[in-house]
């Protein structure tokens, strides 16, 4: 019973953290703000979540839960223009997608909070583009780039552009963006086999 509550706990105070930081931003979304939210002292918060980037985490391990679960075929990998759908959702919660790029940036230091979170993200993530790749597109791309090899570009577009919308949204339309990525995927002509020599 007490697990179930702090479980329940737990998530009202994500579910809180996900409220402030849409309508604060990433540098407004402090514990104390959490805090009044869900009607706990800082010292009270600071029960379940030990320091902001824990907490900030665990939203991002909440969204990525969720992101996950929407939109995978039932083999776990996606569709691109799944992708493309979730690129949209993404350019409609900014204060999400700054909290993720800010976070990301600190994680690069040795001993953040994050790292390890990120470090972990990015080995799943990898998998499961390389997944849908090869899903789409068999063992070679039209470029003729093995999914192994092509995952790791298709993940630098969607955060490189994550970054470019959130420094000036007026001059990058990440959706479209991504959709443009995505043609050039297509129509990329695959390589000529080499001519062997006589």
């Amino acid at each position: 019973m007490v697990r179930a509550r702090s479980t329940e706990r737990r998530a009202e105070i994500l579910r809180a953290t996900l409220e402030v930081i849409a309508a604060r931003g990433y540098r407004g979304a402090s514990l104390s703000a959490v805090a009044e939210r869900v009607g706990l002292s800082q010292q009270g918060l600071l029960h379940y979540f030990p320091t902001k980037e824990a907490l900030l985490v665990a939203v991002l391990e909440d969204r990525d839960r969720w992101d996950t679960g929407s939109g995978p075929r039932s083999d776990g990998t996606w569709r691109t223009d799944l992708l493309g759908s979730l690129v949209e959702y993404n350019a409609m919660r900014p204060g999400i997608v700054q909290t993720f790029s800010a976070l990301l940036g600190e994680s690069v230091t040795e001993g953040h909070p994050a790292r390890e979170f990120f470090t972990r993200r990015y080995v799943q993530v990898r998998a499961s583009m390389a997944a849908t790749l090869r899903a789409e597109y068999g063992e070679r791309l039209p470029g003729g780039l093995t999914p192994e090899r092509a995952a790791p570009l298709l993940v630098a577009i969607m955060d490189g552009l994550q970054y470019q919308w959130l420094l000036d949204p007026d001059s990058v339309d990440m959706p479209a963006a991504f959709q443009d990525f995505l043609a050039l995927l297509r129509s990329a002509e695959p390589e000529a086999p080499e001519n062997p020599r006589s």
